[in-house]
């Protein structure tokens, strides 16, 4: 026996333990390594991060944190492991199947892989320059983590292996894609978790059945083509999450306005004219602002600690910054319009035009959004690499693309879909709306009439990508 093994088999906890989870219903941990992870500091932060981010405005019941989540996608990477090593377990060299001794490294990462999420996520990244996966990296690969030396207790090399799957570099590529692939523990959990949250019903698939027609084949991961309706469903149920839920315009409008706070921080911050200086203090933010962060400053903060300063940022001075505050914790989304290619530069314009009329700073009232370009993907076929699609193994060992037999994933993965929008203040559609409808001028009819446009037309979630 190995010396990892030897230390695998010291981590086996007397008695298993198990969590309460409502969509998994228990979350079972038999190892001692996963118990000591979930009570290390980095871990418990992330119950104090939303999953879904701005959604809990649109979806009330979506306040679910990755802390549920992560523990979610552990579950699943555990229980599909289990089904590879009773009927999988790799014989040989090079046979293509399972190796137990992959075991640890999968469920460690599974349960890690978003331990690098920052507050509000995708905003703040974009505002701050921070990137969750490699931060992710950093804090399983950096001595100073209680991750990290928990981790080490399996080797001083183990760390290094749990992050190389997070970065997909990992020499297993089976390890990388229960993790991260097109159909992965990590969608199937977020997908059900986000559904029941939301209490939508576009989420449900069959786990069960998933779980059991999945299968280790040569280099990657496929499934039995048994499976294919339950695969089917789930690529169906991605689709439709990803347009009625995380692609609300709703939830979209709370990101702006949370987009435009953190930009007139930082402006405030660097004194630009105009400005009024922060009267509050802002310690965990600053460097941030200033660019000169440590992986220990980035684990300080969570949605807590900054939806505390945006508290303080009501009373602050700067009408935009209190203003912006305000909105974003008293759910005020900005109102959006739709636009195509043609329209875009002259919609925009006008509402740059009517915002200035009405006093608004377009540089913190006037966004744009585009859909496809959020942190989600659909299943396309031609567009990812031969391991990032989905295979269908026959009871003959023939090998099939699921677009080729599937018209339903066909007809998903032929055209993309999704919307651009462009996002100002609720007030400025309601002063337009206010005025006679002779009196208005260009630029106000132009506005009002793509907004109510966009009401009476049921097809404009299904364009195509014009952008």
């Amino acid at each position: 026996m190995s010396p990892f093994d030897q230390a695998i088999q010291t981590q086996k906890l007397p008695r298993e333990k198990v969590f309460r989870d409502p969509v998994h219903d228990y979350v079972h941990i038999r190892d001692k390594i996963i118990l000591q992870l979930i009570d290390t500091q980095e871990f418990q932060r992330l119950r104090r991060i939303k999953q879904l981010g701005t959604s809990s405005y649109t979806f009330h019941g979506a306040e679910h944190s990755r802390f549920n989540h992560s523990l979610g996608v552990y579950e699943v990477t555990r229980r599909i492991i289990s089904q590879f090593d009773r009927n999988y377990q790799s014989k040989a060299n090079n046979d293509g199947l399972w190796q137990s001794q992959e075991r640890m490294v999968a469920i460690c990462a599974a349960l890690l892989h978003d331990i690098g999420h920052g507050p509000f996520s995708h905003t703040f990244e974009g505002i701050f320059g921070t990137n969750h996966e490699e931060l992710t990296q950093a804090i399983i690969t950096s001595p100073e983590t209680q991750i990290n030396q928990i981790l080490s207790q399996l080797g001083n090399d183990f760390p290094h292996k749990v992050a190389s799957v997070i970065n997909k570099t990992y020499p297993n590529q089976q390890v990388v894609q229960l993790i991260s692939s097109q159909l992965d523990a990590d969608r199937m959990d977020y997908l059900l978790r986000d559904a029941f949250y939301t209490g939508v019903s576009y989420g449900a698939f069959d786990l069960t059945r998933i779980s059991r027609v999945i299968r280790p084949y040569q280099d990657q991961i496929a499934f039995d083509f048994s499976g294919m309706h339950a695969v089917e469903d789930f690529f169906i149920s991605r689709y439709q999450m990803y347009m009625q839920v995380y692609f609300h315009p709703v939830s979209r409008g709370m990101e702006q306005v949370l987009k435009a706070l953190f930009a007139r921080a930082k402006d405030i911050y660097f004194n630009l004219p105009g400005t009024n200086k922060l009267e509050s203090a802002i310690e965990l933010l600053e460097p941030f602002l200033t660019g000169n962060w440590q992986v220990r400053d980035y684990l300080q903060l969570d949605d807590h600690v900054v939806s505390a300063y945006f508290h303080l940022w009501t009373q602050e001075k700067d009408p935009i910054l209190s203003d912006l505050a305000q909105r974003f914790l008293n759910r005020q989304p900005f109102k959006s319009i739709i636009t195509s290619q043609a329209e875009r530069e002259q919609l925009k314009t006008a509402v740059y035009t009517e915002l200035m009329h009405f006093d608004f700073d377009p540089d913190y009232y006037l966004f744009e959004d585009s859909c496809f370009d959020l942190p989600y993907d659909y299943y396309r076929p031609g567009h990812e690499s031969r391991k990032n699609q989905i295979e269908l193994i026959t009871k003959t060992q023939q090998v099939i693309e699921l677009s080729e037999v599937s018209s339903l994933v066909r007809s998903l993965a032929s055209q993309v879909r999704g919307d651009h929008r462009i996002f100002f203040p609720k007030e400025l559609l309601n002063q337009i709306q206010k005025i006679a409808p002779e009196a208005r001028n260009a630029n106000q009819q132009m506005i009002l009439l793509a907004y109510l446009n966009e009401h009476e037309d049921v097809t404009y979630h299904i364009q195509e990508r014009l952008f």
